[in-house]
């Protein structure tokens, strides 16, 4: 069942001068049921690295496993920290060796700073400043490109990430319950807790 279950998600991921920022929300659905109010959506690859996932969950959870032993694995052999920029480059030759009806967001700070990447189900691997996926990407895509600008830190990236999540939420049936946010900057990664989503969420609505 896990396998047929398909997120219709809204994941959201911007780049910042000082960091990288993701938000999500929660639901996980198949077909017009809401198979789940708790899905998890932006994974931990290493502390400095962060993906998010749209698609089927069971193809989702191995790909992260997936990712996470080889960055691992390529750390151990190099002695030296991956770059977001390979680690993404890794991520493509994943899903190119047997397509997964997946697409990520895989983004972080390295020693050339923040960069986020889009990957498809077959490979494909393109850069962007702010990338929305799954079904309710068109709403967020509306916040994004309104909002997004150049220079902007990270706090100011998590309240238009939350926006645009927010608004996809209220348009999409496929996308709700809930929000998970999370960012990644100089120290490291931070996943919002509840407290933190809250207070972003009420500034909105003033």
């Amino acid at each position: 069942m896990k396998d047929k279950i398909v997120e219709g998600t809204t994941t959201v991921g911007i780049t910042c001068k000082d960091g990288v920022v993701f938000a999500s929300e929660r639901r996980a659905s198949m077909g017009n049921l809401v198979a789940h109010k708790v899905a998890e959506k932006i994974f931990k690859i290493n502390d400095h690295i962060v993906t998010t996932i749209a698609g089927s969950v069971g193809d989702a959870q191995s790909l992260m496993k997936v990712i996470e032993a080889e960055v691992s694995l390529y750390e151990m052999r190099n002695n030296e920290k991956i770059s977001i920029k390979a680690a993404a480059s890794l991520t493509a030759n994943i899903l190119r060796s047997g397509p997964m009806m997946v697409q990520t967001l895989l983004g972080g700070v390295d020693e050339n700073g923040p960069s986020l990447y889009s990957l498809d189900p077959a490979g494909g691997m393109i850069k962007d400043e702010f990338i929305s996926t799954g079904s309710g990407s068109i709403v967020a895509y509306g916040v994004l490109e309104d909002r997004c600008k150049e220079g902007l830190n990270v706090d100011e990236g998590l309240e238009i990430a939350i926006r645009a999540i927010k608004a996809a939420t209220e348009r999409d049936t496929y996308s709700g319950n809930g929000y998970l946010v999370a960012k990644v900057d100089k120290n490291g990664f931070e996943m919002l807790g509840d407290e933190k989503v809250d207070k972003i969420l009420e500034k909105i609505k003033n």
